[in-house]
């Protein structure tokens, strides 16, 4: 089914439109011009094209830094569609059948420009995140798939992920529907597939070696946006806090050895937590040696 939050689609011009720490853009250069290193760099394929972005402006607190970064490879065209299980469809048995079709994007296919990325990445490639009722995701490299599901009322959201765990956010990518396993409880209430949501994506599990370095944070929103004078997240990592105004993925260096606590709000411009059942999460992750 496809998508019914065309008001995302505006979410994506927005932020297009937005300050350049936030935009992505493709750089080009002037028919005579001397092409530059960094215009060499550039990719193209059939998937995606590179874009060059700034890192955004870094935040410190805590002895840590977050910041976020706009240089990755996009894939304007991909395209997410869930066929299998229906909206609102009911589903028997211990399992749910999920059946995609996925456009202009390679499943387990690395990123082509997942060596310039100093964070974790997957070495089984690209993927989708499926998310149930906003617990932590599990990762799939196949269209078609079985996942145990508890009986009940449940929101799924599924996105097309980059190698390196990055959401692609723009509205074809990704899917949101309620779906009933087994038999639902005729009081249960109803999920406002149109109210403004945040769900969690990383940082996720634990980490090692060298993917200690540089964690990413990365989100995904469906019917909002966020502005220096409007909505945004905010991210409180082991007790300190950073607002987030851009809906971009951030990176977090100088996390400690150990369990470290990540607290994710949507929150107003009034710093008050917009309602929603999944508007405030808390996580746990692991870094070692």
């Amino acid at each position: 089914m496809k998508k019914k939050h065309l008001s995302f689609m505006a979410v994506a011009v927005t932020l297009l439109a937005s300050a350049c720490d936030g935009k992505r853009s493709v750089e080009t250069t002037e028919t005579n011009q001397t092409a530059t290193a960094d215009t060499a760099a550039m990719v193209h394929d059939t998937a995606g094209v590179q874009h060059q972005g700034a890192m955004g402006t870094p935040m410190e607190k805590g002895g840590l830094k977050v910041y976020s970064y706009s240089n990755s490879v996009d894939f304007p065209e991909a395209d997410l569609d869930l066929n299998q299980p229906e909206e609102n469809g009911k589903v028997t048995g211990d399992s749910v059948q999920f059946n995609y079709e996925v456009k202009n994007f390679q499943l387990s296919q690395q990123t082509t420009d997942a060596g310039t990325h100093e964070h974790a990445n997957s070495k089984e490639g690209q993927h989708i995140h499926n998310i149930v009722d906003n617990e932590p995701y599990t990762a799939h490299y196949k269209p078609t798939f079985k996942k145990a599901i508890k009986p009940g009322q449940h929101v799924v959201l599924s996105f097309l992920s980059r190698s390196y765990h990055e959401s692609i956010k723009h509205d074809d990518a990704y899917d949101l529907r309620v779906i009933n396993v087994g038999n639902v409880p005729a009081n249960t209430a109803k999920f406002n597939e149109d109210g403004q949501h945040l769900f969690y994506s990383r940082p996720k599990g634990e980490y090692k070696g060298a993917d200690t370095r540089k964690i990413m944070l990365d989100f995904y929103l469906v019917n909002t946006k966020l502005a220096k004078d409007g909505n945004k997240v905010r991210a409180t990592i082991n007790g300190n806090e950073f607002l987030l105004d851009q809906w971009l993925p951030y990176l977090v260096e100088g996390l400690p050895m150990g369990e470290n606590t990540f607290k994710l709000e949507l929150i107003d411009d009034k710093g008050q937590v917009i309602p929603g059942p999944y508007n405030t999460v808390e996580r746990k992750i692991t870094l070692a040696q």
